[in-house]
């Protein structure tokens, strides 16, 4: 379990499914509705649903691209840590806002697989935190035109690899979204 101490506690982490971002991913509806429901589930069983909201010169704060999708609702309540790097830890209050909290486990969807979400799973587990990938709660965009995998293959990549993550004293685990289980 998580080398915090003291930090039993999950929280939900909603990364970047802002229209900018999200708004021409690979199942994005689908993926939108599946973290939805989780962040439903969250709230229902007290468990802090923490928004990672990103912004640099392709989507600039404020603007329309930056918003979060229609669909999810940040409630006033809940913690919403703007970044500018893909690591959400990066030069952010990440950190600050899950230690009050008390979490030491991570449940990480949104958006982009092969920006943010790699980046801040890494990110999670290189400083202490368990992190469960939701499996079906994450997508990103083609750009196979630039020498990248199909956006099914780097999902399905990086739910492989994940799964099969190890750091001592820390646990790292692929999951979709119906199995989730918050600590």
């Amino acid at each position: 379990m998580t080398t915090l101490h003291n930090r039993e506690g999950s929280a939900l982490l909603v990364i970047d499914v802002q229209n900018g971002v999200i708004g021409g991913a690979y199942r994005r509806d689908e993926v939108v509705e599946n973290i939805r429901a989780l962040v439903d589930r969250a709230r229902a069983e007290g468990v802090p649903v923490i928004w990672i909201q990103h912004s640099d010169d392709n989507v600039e704060y404020g603007s329309e691209a930056w918003q979060y999708v229609p669909e999810l609702t940040r409630d006033d309540g809940e913690a919403l840590v703007p970044k500018h790097y893909a690591d959400a830890f990066e030069e952010t209050s990440l950190e600050d806002v899950l230690a009050a909290a008390g979490v030491g486990h991570l449940v990480v969807t949104g958006s982009q697989t092969d920006e943010c979400i790699r980046s801040t799973i890494h990110g999670g587990t290189v400083r202490g935190y368990d992190v469960t990938l939701v499996g079906d709660a994450h997508t990103t965009e083609d750009l196979s035109e630039w020498g990248a995998p199909t956006p099914d293959l780097v999902i399905a990549h990086t739910n492989l690899y994940w799964g099969n993550h190890r750091a001592p004293g820390r646990t790292a685990e692929v999951v979709g979204a119906s199995e989730v289980a918050f600590r």
